[in-house]
């Protein structure tokens, strides 16, 4: 790990970045979101409701795999947040946010021990992982630069699910996902952990710990800061949407498009595989060159909007016409839309940071909003799969949920 001796204190790490990051930071901390999206989607998207479905049968795999994903979330909310808070306050010869780059990535390892508690410990490690990576960007990339390097480190978002689903699937099979998946993830974190600077928190600057003062920390007042409370709430919406959709999927495949009866010898996996790939080509067409146009123009609010509308529209498609040609098109539009949001979105929520001495943990409750929908997707989508109306029900409440999150950011006030 690179540590950069400080002349000037706190200063220092507060202080607006000017200089622009260079082509091999920007791979760097691409491959170390490659890493930690692997380690997300990985399990989820695949070797969860696998494993799930073996453990709890047909009949209950809806519910069992909802409160296993919303268990794991819920550890997600707090350990994102608490672990940018304690990232900030690092006093490390490495840095502030290297050690926990690798600490997040080592103790991410552990799904293969069991179910929840198991998908819980990954859930701790991954976010302590997130919050410390996502702090790099305001750390060291000017705002006019902040489009482009969002859009770069968000196709791993994208690309992660394409390569977590072939090694979960065609590499490897069953359990043994989990061990190889352990294995990327560290190996991709180690090359900007090891080799990219991260300037020391003096001890000198780190205020004193009081337990009462650090928990009042994480309550940012809407009134205050009410641009980053409007942040906050569309990417809530957004990834609610987001989550409901991706939650069910697979089984969508399985029991409403019957996958496997349309292509005899075929698995639900090979055609999520299909969709996944197609969503993953439009994300590439548009998030670098969203985040490039967003930043040439200075225009954040515009993008997010029209990101938002286009995703929605896949999703009224869906409970209108559940086939698999409408689905194949649907994942094109989506990741259109997508791609854009990727990195627009990241860019806009970075210049609504309420405090720039505590970037990481304000960005870790940014990411509450990323966490927190897969705690609640389970609750809403669950009933109105099984009880309310089935998939048709559940794909127009995603479209209308992700329309107000694309209202919501005209609220904000300080950000074109």
């Amino acid at each position: 790990m690179t540590g950069v001796p400080t002349a000037s204190g706190a200063a220092v790490l507060t202080a607006e970045p000017t200089r622009r990051v260079g082509t091999r930071w920007i791979a760097f901390i691409a491959l170390a979101n490659l890493g930690l999206y692997l380690g997300y989607f990985g399990p989820i998207t695949v070797l969860l409701p696998n494993q799930v479905q073996a453990i709890a049968g047909s009949a209950h795999k809806v519910a069992v795999l909802g409160w296993v994903t919303g268990i794991g979330a819920a550890v997600a909310m707090i350990s994102n947040p608490v672990a940018g808070a304690l990232s900030d306050r690092t006093t490390s010869r490495f840095g502030r946010r290297h050690p926990w780059t690798v600490c997040g990535a080592l103790a991410g390892q552990h799904t293969i021990a069991g179910v929840i508690i198991a998908w819980c410990l990954a859930q701790a490690g991954l976010n302590a992982m997130q919050a410390s990576v996502t702090a790099g960007v305001p750390d060291h990339v000017p705002v006019a630069q902040r489009g482009l390097v969002s859009g770069w480190i968000g196709l791993p978002q994208t690309v992660g699910v394409v390569i977590a689903v072939v090694l979960v699937t065609v590499v490897v099979t069953g359990n043994a996902g989990y061990v190889l998946t352990a294995v990327v993830v560290v190996a991709c974190a180690l090359p900007f952990a090891l080799t990219t600077p991260d300037p020391r928190l003096p001890r000198s600057a780190r205020p004193p710990f009081v337990w009462r003062a650090f928990a009042r920390s994480f309550w940012v007042s809407p009134r205050r800061h009410p641009d980053f409370a409007w942040a906050w709430l569309t990417r809530f919406a957004v990834n609610l949407g987001n989550a409901m959709a991706l939650l069910y999927l697979l089984f969508f495949l399985r029991d409403k498009i019957h996958y496997s009866r349309l292509f005899p010898g075929q698995k639900a996996e090979n055609g999520l595989l299909i969709l996944i790939l197609l969503y993953t080509v439009a994300v590439v067409l548009t998030a670098v060159t969203g985040g490039i146009i967003s930043d040439r123009t200075g225009r954040r609010k515009l993008p997010v909007t029209v990101a938002g509308l286009v995703m929605a529209v896949p999703a009224v498609m869906l409970a209108l016409w559940p086939s698999w040609p409408v689905a194949i098109a649907s994942a094109a539009i989506m990741g259109l839309g997508f791609g854009v949001y990727l990195s627009v979105d990241q860019a806009l929520v970075t210049q609504v940071l309420p405090s720039a001495a505590a970037r990481a943990k304000d960005l870790g409750i940014i990411n509450i909003a990323n966490s927190g929908p897969q705690v609640l997707a389970p609750a809403i989508a669950a009933p109105l799969v099984s009880q309310l109306g089935g998939y048709p029900t559940l794909f127009l409440s995603i479209a209308v949920i992700t329309v107000l999150g694309s209202a919501f950011v005209w609220k904000i006030r300080s950000v074109p």
